[in-house]
C-alpha cells in the first residue's frame, strides 16, 4: 500500500516550475503519483519503497526549490516573509531602475533634454552611469532568476525564470559590451538597453509582490480557521479553574466556558446551559441551545450563559482540525480542467524559446541597418511577454478561493476536483430519510373518538408505549411532553401487530388496523380518515381502551422545513431531482408530491442504492447523490459526486466528496451554485491566460512592424505580463464575494 507525503515547496514562480517539479518527482523510482500546486505551494506525493521522504525532499532541493524545515514551517509565516522579501527587492530595484529609465527614455520623448544632457557631459559618461545603475539590479534582485532559471535549464525543462534570465542577460550583456568595448561596434550601432533589463526585472518582481499579496488574501479562509481555536483553556482540576495552553488539554478533562468565550476543544456539556454561535463551523447564523448532554465544538463562540463540558477530542481529532485538513486537501488537488493548462505549459516554454530564436535570426537578416538592436529588443520582448505565470495560477487560485469560501458557508470539498464535477451535475438524487426528512417520527394527527377525551387517551397510549423500544413508540411518548406518565403494567408486545398494557386499571391496546381486527374492535367509522392519512404519507395507528376504539393517530417522519426551498432551487438551476427511498411507494410518493419532486424510486434496500445510482448514470448523465454519508456510503461512492449530509459534530469524512456541515439539504443548491461560479471563474482565467500569450507573442516578435510600424518595448511587455497574472488572481478573488442563492436556517 502506498504512503503519502505532503510538503511545502518554496521558490516556484510559474506553471512551468510546478510541471517540472511534477516530472522530477514522477521520475523517482517508487513514486506512484505526484501533484504540485502553484497557488498553495505544496507538493503531494504517493510513493512505495524504495522511495523515501528524504529522497523526495532531496530531489525537490536538487531541482532548485526549497523545502522548509518542519520548525521553520511551524514557527514562521512563510508567505508573509516571502512577501516582505519581495517588497524589499522591489524597493531596491526601483531605486536604481527608475532613474535609469528616466535617463534612457525621457530624452527620446523630450529632444531638448537630450541636447542639454549631451552639452553637460559626453554620451560615454551617460552610458557608464546607466551601466552603474543597471548592474546592482542585474546581480542583486536579478540573481533569483539566475539561480532558478539555470536549475530549470540544467534539468531540461526551462521555465519562466529561464525566459527572464535569458532575456535580461541578452539586454544587459549586449549593452555592457557596447560600453566596455565600444570600438567593436560600427558607428551608430552600439546602442545600450540597460533600462530594458533593469526595468523588466523590477516590474516582474513588482508583479510577483502583488501576486504574493493576492495569494495571501486567497488563503484567508485557512487563516480564519487557524484563528478560531483560542490559545488557552480554563480546565477544572481539584475543583479549581486553571488556565492552561490548549495543547495541554487532555481527553476527559473538564473545561469551564464563560460568557463570550470561545470553546477551546470538542466535548459534551455536563453542567450549565447557554447558546453557542456555531456559524463558523456549520454556516448557520442562529445560535444553538446547549444544555447537559449537548455536544460542543472547538472554535465556536459561547453567548450569554456559562457551562462546563467534558473534553472528548483534542488536537488533530477535533472537528476544526478535520475541517482544516479537508480544506487543505481540496485546495491542493487539481480539477480535470487543470490538465489542459498543464499539457500546454509542458510544451509552451520550449516553443517560446524557439520563437525567440527565430525572432532574433529573422530580425538580424531582414532588420536593416539597426538589425541587431531590433533583434535584441524584440527577442527580449518575446521572452518576457511569454511568461506562463497566469496559466499556472488560473486554476489553483480559483480552487483555493472557492473551497475557502465554501468552508465559510459550511460546505466542505474533500477534493478540488469535486468543484468541477459538481458544476457539471445534471441529476441530483436525494435520499429521503435524514436528508429530506428529520429521520425521527413525530405524532402528526390525533383523532379522539366520541366518549373519549384527547389528553386522557394520549396519556394512556404514551404510558403503554413507554415500555416499547419501537421508534413509533418514542414519537408517541415525546408527544406528551413533560407530563408525568402513569406506570404501565402487564406490558406485552404482539410482533407485527402492536402492544398491550394495563394503565391505571384500564386495558390499552395500540397497533395496526389488522391488530384491531384481531381484537374485534370496529374501525369502520374512521376508515376513510385512515385512508387519507396513508395517502398523505403518514402511518395510521389505532388505540383501543377497554375493548373500544378510542382514537386513530398518525405518525410520520416530518419533512425538514428547508427541504421544499432546496428542491425548488435545484429545479431553478435546471437540474432533475430524484428521490430515493426505502419506504413503501405510497408514502414516498406522498412526500415527493409535497416537495415537488417528479421522479421517485421507492422501496430501495440500502445495498441496492448504488445500483440505483448506476442506472441513473447509464444514460451518460452526471449524477450527484445526497445522503447521510453512513448508511448511504455505497451510493455516495458510486455517484459522480457524493454529497454527505453531516452535522457539526458528526461528519461523514470518508464517504462524500462534498460535506454539508449544517446537516441541511439547503446546502446542496448553494454548493452547486458555488461550484458553477468557480468553474466559470476558472474558464475565464484560462481564456485570459491563453489569449494573452497567443495575441501578444506575435506582436512582441514584431509581426505588426512591417505594416503598422508597431513594436512592443520589453518594459511594456513586462508590465503586461505582470498585469496578466494580477488579473487572474484578482478575478479568482471575486469568488470571495459569492452569495448563496438559498439563505437557509436549519431547524
Amino acid at each position: 500500500m502506498s504512503k503519502s507525503l505532503e510538503v511545502e515547496v518554496r521558490g516556484m514562480t510559474c506553471a512551468s516550475c510546478a510541471s517540472r517539479l511534477e516530472r522530477v518527482l514522477g521520475g523517482i523510482d517508487g513514486v506512484v503519483a505526484a501533484s504540485v500546486n502553484l497557488a498553495t505551494e505544496r507538493a503531494q506525493v504517493s510513493y512505495v519503497p524504495p522511495a523515501e521522504p528524504a529522497h523526495l525532499r532531496a530531489a525537490i532541493e536538487a531541482a532548485g526549490f526549497k523545502v522548509p524545515a518542519a520548525a521553520d514551517t511551524a514557527n514562521t509565516d512563510a508567505r508573509t516573509l516571502e512577501t516582505e522579501a519581495l517588497k524589499a527587492s522591489v524597493i531596491f530595484s526601483a531605486a536604481f531602475a527608475v532613474p535609469l529609465a528616466v535617463l534612457a527614455m525621457l530624452p527620446m520623448l523630450w529632444p531638448a533634454l537630450e541636447t542639454a544632457m549631451m552639452a553637460a557631459a559626453p554620451e560615454a559618461v551617460w552610458r557608464w552611469l546607466m551601466f552603474a545603475l543597471a548592474t546592482p539590479v542585474q546581480f542583486g534582485p536579478g540573481l533569483r532568476f539566475y539561480r532558478s532559471g539555470w536549475a530549470s535549464l540544467r534539468h531540461g525543462a526551462p521555465d519562466m525564470n529561464a525566459l527572464v534570465m535569458i532575456g535580461t542577460c541578452a539586454a544587459y550583456f549586449y549593452s555592457a559590451t557596447a560600453v566596455l568595448f565600444a570600438g567593436w561596434f560600427p558607428a551608430g550601432t552600439g546602442h545600450v538597453y540597460f533600462e530594458a533589463s533593469a526595468v523588466v526585472i523590477t516590474l516582474i518582481l513588482l508583479g510577483r509582490y502583488f501576486e504574493s499579496l493576492a495569494k495571501g488574501r486567497a488563503s484567508e479562509a485557512m487563516k480564519r480557521l487557524l484563528n478560531l481555536q483560542p490559545p488557552t483553556a480554563r480546565v477544572v482540576r481539584d475543583g479549581i479553574e486553571q488556565e492552561v495552553p490548549v495543547e495541554a488539554v487532555a481527553v476527559g478533562d473538564v473545561v469551564a466556558v464563560r460568557p463570550g468565550e470561545k470553546v477551546p476543544v470538542d466535548g459534551e456539556v455536563i453542567s450549565g446551559a447557554s447558546y453557542v454561535d456555531e456559524s463558523m463551523i456549520t454556516g448557520e447564523p442562529l445560535p444553538v441551545a446547549k444544555g447537559e448532554g449537548a455536544a460542543v465544538v472547538g472554535g465556536t463562540i459561547n453567548q450569554n450563559g456559562a457551562f462546563r463540558f467534558r473534553v472528548s477530542r483534542v488536537g488533530a481529532g477535533t472537528v476544526l482540525a478535520q475541517i482544516m485538513r479537508l480544506v487543505e486537501t481540496a485546495q491542493a488537488s487539481k480539477p480535470a480542467i487543470q490538465g489542459l493548462a498543464d499539457r500546454v505549459v509542458a510544451y509552451f516554454v520550449p516553443v517560446v524559446l524557439v520563437i525567440a530564436a527565430l525572432t532574433f535570426v529573422l530580425w538580424v537578416v531582414f532588420g536593416g541597418p539597426a538589425a541587431v538592436g531590433f533583434a535584441l529588443v524584440n527577442t527580449v520582448a518575446v521572452l518576457i511577454i511569454a511568461c506562463p505565470c497566469a496559466m499556472g495560477l488560473a486554476t489553483p487560485t480559483s480552487v483555493m478561493v472557492g473551497t475557502g469560501k465554501a468552508a465559510e458557508l459550511g460546505v466542505l470539498f474533500r477534493r478540488g476536483a469535486a468543484l468541477e464535477t459538481l458544476a457539471n451535475v445534471q441529476v441530483v438524487a436525494l435520499d429521503k430519510t435524514g436528508t429530506l426528512t428529520r429521520s425521527r417520527p413525530e405524532l402528526t394527527d390525533f383523532l379522539a373518538q366520541p366518549g373519549f377525551e384527547r389528553q386522557e387517551v394520549l396519556i394512556l397510549v404514551a404510558a403503554a408505549e413507554s415500555m416499547s423500544e419501537h421508534p413509533l413508540a418514542r414519537a408517541l411518548t415525546a408527544a406528551v411532553g413533560d407530563v408525568a406518565l402513569p406506570e404501565a403494567e402487564r406490558f406485552a408486545a404482539v410482533p407485527g401487530y402492536g402492544i398491550e398494557a394495563m394503565v391505571q386499571g384500564r386495558r390499552v391496546q395500540v397497533g395496526s388496523e389488522r391488530y384491531m381486527g384481531r381484537l374485534a374492535v370496529a374501525t369502520d367509522a374512521v376508515a376513510s380518515r385512515a385512508v387519507a392519512l396513508a395517502a398523505a404519507g403518514k402511518s395510521p395507528i389505532y388505540a383501543a381502551v377497554d375493548g373500544r376504539l378510542a382514537a386513530v393517530l398518525a405518525v410520520a417522519d416530518p419533512i425538514k422545513p428547508e427541504s421544499r426551498a432546496a428542491v425548488e432551487q435545484l429545479h431553478r438551476q435546471g437540474l432533475e431531482v430524484v428521490m430515493v427511498s426505502g419506504d413503501n411507494r405510497r408514502t414516498a410518493e406522498a412526500i415527493a408530491r409535497e416537495l415537488g419532486i417528479e421522479t421517485v424510486i421507492a422501496e430501495v434496500l440500502p445495498d441496492a442504492k448504488a445500483e440505483t445510482v448506476r442506472k441513473l448514470q447509464s444514460a451518460g448523465r452526471t449524477v450527484a447523490f445526497v445522503g447521510d454519508g453512513i448508511n448511504d456510503a455505497p451510493a455516495l461512492a458510486q455517484a459522480d459526486v457524493g454529497i454527505a449530509i453531516g452535522t457539526g459534530t458528526d461528519i461523514a469524512i470518508e464517504t462524500g466528496e462534498v460535506i454539508l456541515m449544517a446537516g441541511d439539504v439547503g446546502g446542496v443548491p448553494n454548493a452547486i451554485a458555488l461550484a458553477r461560479t468557480a468553474l466559470t471563474n476558472i474558464k475565464v482565467n484560462l481564456f485570459w491566460a491563453f489569449a494573452y500569450n497567443v495575441l501578444l507573442i506575435p506582436v512582441a516578435a514584431g509581426v505588426l512592424y512591417p505594416a503598422l510600424g508597431w513594436l512592443l518595448n520589453p518594459v511594456l511587455a513586462a508590465a503586461a505580463m505582470g498585469f496578466s497574472s494580477l488579473f487572474v488572481v484578482s478575478n479568482a478573488l471575486r469568488l470571495r464575494r459569492f452569495r448563496p442563492p438559498l439563505t437557509h436556517h436549519a431547524a
